[in-house]
């Protein structure tokens, strides 16, 4: 089975404007998402879709592979779906392009999800939160599942509600959605839905139309963080330059 790594990534953010580009320790932090996808084990090919120019060259200019796709497509799925049509593969992965930290191996997770379980046509990921304080966080998506390990919902409210907490566990949406490739263009064209439309979260839209997400559950310690504001982009480069010089100092004590 073939399986391709694509990263949609447009330059008009609302919050932080040309977000892709943004220097990251010397690099654009479109790169490090690429190199980090680049290293899952279960991916054979890696493309950047964009809708900009800029972008564009900037992948080229690190030696990736990037795609132009059209500039009105309303969500990261529609930009995806564009270039997977014409691509030979089996298997599409959506990562997504403000997660310079995200780890190859809740990609590898998530892929061989569908691997494994030829019936799946969809998985995503998810892990426990252990912070109380991001329970009430609407930008904090969780999740909860069926004993199989399908979603049953996925909302920006507290799910389950502790009504007898003893039994609380809280599980946040890791936005990596690995598809057969027929089923997201099928996905991309179905009808949007109530609850989609409500919690502004599109991955709503496959439940309601009665297909399942498998979801896994990942055993990595997750801490993506999406950069969508200047503030998420300070935090991920003192993060990145903790890493940076630790590994420094351990290489010359070596």
């Amino acid at each position: 089975m073939k399986t391709i790594g694509i990263i949609p990534a447009r330059y008009g953010s609302t919050r932080l404007e040309g977000k892709p580009l943004k220097d990251i320790c010397g690099k654009p932090m479109i790169q490090h998402v690429y190199e980090q996808a680049c290293k899952a084990k279960l991916i054979d090919k890696v493309i950047v879709a964009t809708d900009d120019e800029r972008i564009y060259k900037a992948v080229e200019g690190f030696g990736g592979e990037a795609a132009m796709t059209s500039k009105d497509h309303q969500t990261g799925s529609d930009r995806v779906s564009e270039v997977a049509r014409n691509t030979d593969c089996d298997i599409v992965v959506n990562i997504q392009g403000d997660e310079p930290l995200i780890l190859p191996e809740i990609i590898d997770e998530i892929v061989s999800a569908l691997l494994e379980d030829k019936n799946a046509v969809m998985a995503t990921g998810a892990y426990r939160i252990a912070k109380e304080s991001m329970f009430h966080d609407p930008n904090t998506v969780k999740v909860v599942t069926d004993r199989q390990g399908n979603a049953l919902y996925f909302s920006r409210s507290l799910i389950p509600y502790p009504r007898k907490s003893e039994y609380l566990e809280v599980y946040e949406h890791i936005g990596i959605y690995a598809y057969r490739k027929e089923f997201l263009l099928t996905y991309v064209d179905l009808e949007n839905t109530p609850l989609a439309l409500t919690e502004s979260l599109e991955q709503l839209k496959v439940l309601e139309h009665g297909y399942k997400i498998k979801v896994v559950k990942t055993r990595y310690d997750y801490n993506a963080l999406s950069v969508d504001t200047q503030e998420d982009l300070e935090e991920v480069r003192r993060i990145m330059q903790t890493r940076m010089d630790t590994q420094r100092d351990s290489e010359r004590s070596a």
